[in-house]
């Protein structure tokens, strides 16, 4: 499908099946997809680990809904009260999706997606030279594979809350201790259908020059 609206229909589908099942083929196209993302230095500081073993499934399925009940209370404590009905409707759907998620992990192939700690620091004379973390080059290739599974009509969406339990995490995957888990992505047959998401227009997010210096866009229909 063209780019543009891939990216304009990629939300996240929390809704997911593997009836038909998802190939490794399927999975091996879309992480093709990752490795060709933009990073910093060419550094390519990613590892992924596909998760195709029903009780490895099974296990990280249990991790993440603790992972979720305890987040989703956490973000409910704290909710204020609202008293428009479409936003709080609109936080009902995701907080049931959020949980549907957790709740049917297990029956989805999943990838998780691993940083490798390469040096980070660098100086100089004058002090540490900030250069950011390397979470900014692992994100590009989870977008990457994110489209690329649009492309071919599977159902995906994002989540860094298995870091709640990361350590859990890794010792059921068997993945070192200094390896980093930035964030897990299920995959399977979507239920429902691509769309594109709600969001803030761009144009009440972007400054021209100097910061807080607002104007519209173009009308992209003319």
């Amino acid at each position: 499908m063209e780019l543009y609206d891939a990216i304009m229909t990629t939300r996240s589908m929390r809704r997911l099946t593997n009836d038909p099942p998802v190939t490794d083929v399927e999975i091996e196209h879309c992480l093709r997809a990752a490795v060709q993302a933009p990073n910093g230095g060419n550094v390519q500081p990613w590892q992924f680990v596909v998760l195709t073993d029903p009780d490895q499934r099974q296990r990280v399925a249990e991790v993440l809904q603790r992972a979720t009940t305890r987040y989703m209370d956490a973000i409910e404590a704290m909710r204020p009260p609202s008293d428009n009905a479409a936003s709080e409707r609109s936080w009902e759907r995701g907080a049931r999706l959020t949980r549907h998620l957790a709740d049917h992990l297990a029956a989805t192939p999943m990838v998780l997606f691993v940083l490798t700690p390469y040096p980070n620091i660098l100086t100089d004379d004058e002090g540490p030279i900030e250069i950011g973390r390397l979470e900014a080059s692992i994100f590009p290739a989870v977008q990457n594979f994110l489209l690329a599974a649009r492309d071919i009509g599977l159902g995906t969406t994002l989540t860094t809350l298995v870091k709640v339990y990361e350590d859990e995490i890794k010792a059921i995957c068997g993945i070192k201790a200094h390896h980093d888990v930035v964030a897990l992505v299920p995959v399977g047959r979507p239920v429902g259908n691509f769309g594109t998401p709600p969001r803030r227009p761009a144009e009440t997010v972007t400054s021209w020059n100097t910061y807080g210096e607002r104007r519209p866009f173009a009308d992209p229909t003319t």
